[in-house]
């Protein structure tokens, strides 16, 4: 089972982006659009204040004839930020997810912001974990009798062999 720790450590870009909350909306989309994401943490010195989104931006902003410009990213972010620390499994993450209906969660450790995940990273791991283990079985039903290992695990001892 991958942790939110072992998924840290294979993101190309570990780089939190953030917005402050006197922001314009403006600037934060302007941001999600040159980093090719969906969401921003906003940030108050290192405290997260809140999440920012483009659906966000799509419902407090579009829908209701706002300008973007003028608007500071405090009146559409959601204040309540779930979060989940390193040691949290990915698929506990994904269920946290799906339940809050959010797709992006900041990870703490030890209370320090150690990162920003989307469901899509989640996805990526789950179904990689997945698709090894459906591998292993398949390699034991058919007479290759071995040990069932672990993706990560056996990549590291692939490395130091």
């Amino acid at each position: 089972m991958t942790t939110i720790k072992d998924l840290l450590e294979h993101i190309p870009s570990r780089e939190v982006l953030s917005i402050s909350p006197s922001d314009s909306v403006y600037d934060a989309i302007a941001l999600m659009s040159d980093q090719n994401v969906g969401a921003l943490l906003v940030m108050e010195g290192d405290q997260i204040a809140g999440i920012v989104t483009e659906r966000d931006y799509a419902r407090k902003i579009i829908l209701r004839d706002r300008a973007s410009r003028t608007t500071p990213v405090s009146e559409i972010m959601s204040e309540k930020v779930f979060y989940v620390t390193t040691k949290d499994s990915a698929e506990a993450c994904m269920a946290l997810m799906v339940l809050k209906q959010v797709g992006h969660l900041p990870v703490l450790e030890g209370g320090e912001l150690s990162g920003f995940i989307s469901m899509g990273d989640l996805a990526r791991v789950i179904i990689s974990d997945h698709e090894s283990l459906i591998d292993q079985l398949s390699n034991y039903v058919q007479g290759e009798r071995g040990v069932i290992e672990h993706p990560e695990r056996k990549a590291a001892r692939e490395r130091t062999t």
